[in-house]
């Protein structure tokens, strides 16, 4: 049984787009992450996102993947974003692909 994903994207561009953000989306980076149809959200990279194979409410298959934030300010607060859905990342901070600030 494949995982679901709200979308998926087949298209070379969106593909590239995403491994993009794997890429920006380096683990402990405190982000703001903007997304297409929602407010930004902003936190931590708790591990660094990866693109998969996911299927669609349609039984379409495709490429998404999921970036796991969390905030210190919020204890016990985390949220996944889907990459599909970010249009642009914003660092807070100097951690980049990489490096570490542990």
């Amino acid at each position: 049984m494949g995982r679901i994903a709200r979308k998926v994207f087949t298209d070379a561009q969106d593909v590239a787009r995403m491994e993009r953000w794997v890429e920006e989306l380096a683990i402990n980076a405190r982000v703001r992450v903007h997304l297409l149809e929602e407010p930004p959200v902003e936190g931590v990279v708790m591990v660094t996102p990866t693109v998969q194979v996911f299927k669609d409410a349609d039984d379409v298959e495709g490429i998404n993947g999921m970036v796991k934030l969390e905030d210190p300010q919020q204890p016990g607060w985390s949220g996944v974003v889907w990459l599909g859905d970010i249009v642009r990342v914003e660092h807070l901070d100097s951690v980049t692909m990489g490096s570490t600030k542990a």
